[in-house]
């Protein structure tokens, strides 16, 4: 049914919530991890199909794994040397994709890719700042919802650990009002 979740989500708790922001602890996560040279339209279709491939059995064992959720997805920044401190700019023509990969997973125990282009990462635990927003995903709303985070980051005297990421708990036939969407930057 639209609108109703019923896949596993990477495992957080929630230790500070202020309207539509939240600060969340998460557990250590398994990601299965793509790079997709693009836009950011074309990007997120070749990026799914990718990961997607990987998971309904493109890989060494032929062996399926459960979507989860959020899907996550970011631009792909380059970083510029400078005396203090590393900036990042952002270049728009690559982006990471990440599908989380179920709990019940270790790096031992996933699947092998048969793709080169999926990588298997394990991300360790961490605090992050949560914006969580409903409607359609597009660059144009990321870039947007990721300032309004980075204001109320700063506004509240917490430093960012990371640029913003997409997070994307509903497939696009989701009616955007019923869609959860939400911006993600690690924090200190």
């Amino acid at each position: 049914m639209v609108g109703i979740r019923n896949t596993e989500q990477a495992a957080y708790e929630v230790i500070f919530r202020q309207d539509e922001v939240e600060i969340r602890n998460y557990k250590e996560l398994i990601i299965a991890e793509t790079e997709i040279d693009g836009d950011y339209n074309n990007s997120g279709s070749i990026g799914f199909n990718r990961l997607a491939g990987y998971i309904f059995g493109k890989n060494i064992q032929k062996q399926q794994i459960p979507m989860t959720s959020p899907v996550y997805r970011e631009a792909i920044s380059e970083k510029i040397a400078m005396t203090a401190p590393v900036i990042q700019q952002k270049t728009n023509q690559k982006w990471s994709m990440a599908f989380v990969m179920p709990a019940e997973y270790s790096l031992e125990t996933l699947p092998e890719p048969l793709d080169p282009m999926v990588v298997i990462k394990q991300i360790p635990s961490k605090k992050v700042a949560v914006l969580v927003y409903s409607g359609s995903l597009n660059a144009e709303r990321i870039t947007d919802k990721s300032q309004q985070l980075l204001s109320w980051l700063k506004a509240n005297q917490y430093t960012p650990l990371s640029i913003a990421r997409s997070a994307a708990y509903d497939p696009p036939w989701t009616i955007p009002a019923l869609r959860r969407n939400e911006i993600h930057i690690d924090i200190d």
